[in-house]
């Protein structure tokens, strides 16, 4: 029996399941050569002997076998046992050949996380592939491993250790990290990503342990269609990409921000039901302005200052062309913390092209639509009858302002210009004003009104007297006492959404927002806060997290074969979570739902956005179809263990 390196037991071709063998994808380098398991007694699954018996011999004894291209013109050498691997001290002068090809049983099967199942092995199961000895005798099912991984998480106090012991899990079974990510998705969602995440970013260098991804630096310009195809998964629909600049509200931490790209599409598997084997998490290395890192000899990506201007543009035009031609039309690429100058150039530039969404920008602005679509089913009226003032008038802020202002033109007909006037922004110099417009930055421009300047945000809020208060300044506790107070003295139930993250950049706490408010703002946070009790009632702060949108707007892109991402979307992926916000959510003060059903919230957001896509006819996946929300459920991997034979 054959296989290539990647080989399942659900397919067709026998044992082995691989008689897809991609050959093509790989160059010729010398005569075909026939592998198989040995025949003989010897039942170790992990032995592969190379007979050089001709082909037509080899099938007169009717052995299974499989046809692989030679990546080695050297003849086995005969005298002994070779040292394959390259673990001898004789031999640590000689070059090795990487490769495998052999039968996912044995030992090897136990090592490879797409597969394994650990003590879940049945008796059959462990007869057939050659586990006799390689595991203890009992077995027991994939419920009580998530039973004993979760105590086993809970033991660490530090979140970062258990962020390693999830992603060490995710290194040995796959199966079982998103099972027990999905069963568990409340507590274990601020581990795998933000807050701790940010640290893990920061200390990437330090707990780097096995390359998850692609990274593409400047020393692969000119070859990154090659370094494409190195990525042994080939049906690629999601990709996930950042180039290290603006990590969270952490700033330039280069090569280490791979961590944000994984821990996405963490989430676009466990909260969206994307396949894992179909995500591809892109680290951009240009270098880093961040001293601490160039300085730092565990720093794992390139020590120089980033590349700017025609420099990075060419890389990555090059990276968004191999992209394509590599994956097709339909891969959807996520833009994840590149800088606000970059950013906007980025999606702008590739929109009309590729199929490029933006989470940090679109993500964002349709989470916190949709928070403030349902916020009006407590507070009353429609987002017309709102003044919204803005700290930090970056991507997220001017990335949610523009959201707002097209939902609120599409609900009154009025033009976009004349609903922009009742949003307002304040960035590092203060309130955007039209006598600031030639120095703003273009983004910023179309929020620049007429007004006197104003320096700080106290005088924002008593000048402009918002209704909704929204952070996304990246600076921690700038919505201070006297800014909450003011809020609470201008409305009865005051919006805040403290939206920045991590945890220690959020602009207030939840304790900070009920009592400096005396218990009536609605409030939602980009991080997690725990319930507050208030003048003895329990307050529940809500979290406007991108976790609740993007998954659920990628599978409905993939399920409906998008080809571009429309504004009207995102109006429709924020309008099927505002749906999902039960009575009894609202009872509690809660603007969001619980994150408890995300995988059903998630089906209908991709649905909702697959009917859009239909409507707009940017969907080739034909025939539509008729119940999107089955559909999408349909399309959901799921983590259970499957039976091999």
């Amino acid at each position: 029996m054959i296989s290539s390196t990647r080989c399942t037991f659900l397919g067709n071709t026998g044992l082995g399941g691989c008689g897809n063998f991609h050959g093509g994808q790989r160059r010729s380098c010398g005569p075909w050569r026939v592998t198989c398991m040995s025949p003989s007694n010897d039942r170790n699954g992990s032995v592969v002997n190379v007979m050089e018996t001709p082909l037509k011999e080899i099938k007169k004894e009717h052995v299974e076998v499989e046809v692989v291209e030679d990546v080695d013109d050297n003849p086995i050498s005969g005298g002994g046992p070779r040292d394959v691997y390259g673990e001898d001290k004789a031999t640590e002068d000689h070059f090795v050949t990487p490769w495998s090809v052999s039968v996912a049983s044995g030992y090897t099967l136990l090592r490879d996380p797409h597969f394994n199942k650990g003590l879940a092995f049945t008796e059959k199961e462990r007869d057939a592939h050659y586990l006799r000895g390689l595991l203890p005798p009992t077995v027991i099912p994939q419920e009580t491993q998530v039973k004993k991984m979760i105590q086993h998480i809970r033991q660490y106090q530090v979140p970062l250790q258990r962020y390693t012991a999830m992603m060490d899990l995710q290194e040995r079974n796959e199966r079982l990290f998103y099972k027990l990510l999905i069963e568990h998705v409340e507590e274990l969602l601020p581990i795998v990503y933000t807050p701790t995440v940010g640290e893990a970013c920061q200390k990437y260098g330090d707990i780097f342990m096995r390359p998850q991804g692609l990274y593409i630096s400047l020393k692969e310009k000119g070859r990154i269609l090659e370094v494409l195809r190195n990525w042994p998964e080939k049906n690629i629909q999601v990709i996930v990409v950042t180039d290290g600049e603006r990590i969270l509200g952490l700033g330039d931490l280069g090569c280490q921000g791979m961590g944000i790209p994984v821990g996405k599409l963490s989430l676009y598997t466990a909260l969206g039901g994307v396949r894992p084997s179909a995500c591809l998490p892109i680290t951009i290395d240009v270098g880093t302005n961040n001293e601490k890192l160039l300085n730092d000899e565990l720093y794992i990506g390139l020590k120089q200052r980033r590349a700017v201007g025609q420099e990075y543009s060419e890389l990555l035009h090059e990276f968004m062309t191999a992209v394509k031609q590599t994956y097709g039309e339909k891969v959807l690429i996520q833009f994840e913390d590149f800088a606000n100058h970059n950013a906007f150039d980025l999606l702008e530039k590739y929109r009309s092209t590729h199929l490029v969404f933006n989470d940090d920008i679109q993500g964002t602005a349709s989470v916190v639509l949709a928070g403030l679509v349902a916020a009006l089913k407590l507070v009353g009226g429609n987002l017309a009858d709102h003044r919204f003032l803005f700290l930090g008038a970056g991507e997220a802020g001017t990335g949610i302002a523009e959201l707002i202002a097209l939902e609120t033109s599409k609900q009154t007909n009025l033009p976009l210009e004349e609903v922009r006037k009742n949003i307002w922004l304040v960035d590092s110099k203060g309130l955007i004003v039209r006598s600031r417009k030639e120095s703003l930055q273009h983004f910023k421009k179309p929020w620049a009104h007429e007004h006197e300047p104003v320096k700080n945000l106290l005088d924002a809020v008593n000048k402009i007297k918002p209704t909704v208060l929204i952070g996304t300044s990246g600076q921690g506790r700038t919505f201070t006492k006297e800014v909450i107070e003011a809020m609470a003295s201008i409305n009865e139930k005051p919006i805040i959404l403290s939206l920045s993250n991590p945890t220690s950049q959020s602009e207030c706490t939840a304790e900070e927002a009920y009592k400096w408010s005396k218990g009536r703002a609605i409030f939602a946070s980009g991080s997690p806060f725990p319930p507050v009790e208030y003048n003895g009632k329990v307050f529940t702060p809500g979290q406007a997290n991108n976790a609740y949108i993007f998954p659920g707007f990628g599978l409905g892109l993939i399920m409906s074969g998008t080809i571009r991402v429309h504004d009207d979307l995102l109006l429709a992926a924020s309008e099927a979570l505002a749906a999902q916000v039960s009575e009894e959510n609202f009872e509690k003060g809660l603007i969001f739902p619980p994150f408890t059903n995300i995988r059903k919230i998630s089906a209908h957001i991709a649905a909702k956005v697959a009917a859009k896509a239909y409507e707009l006819g940017l969907a080739t996946r034909l025939p539509q179809p008729k119940d999107l929300v089955k559909f999408a459920e349909s399309c959901m991997y799921t983590p259970a263990y499957r039976t091999y034979r």
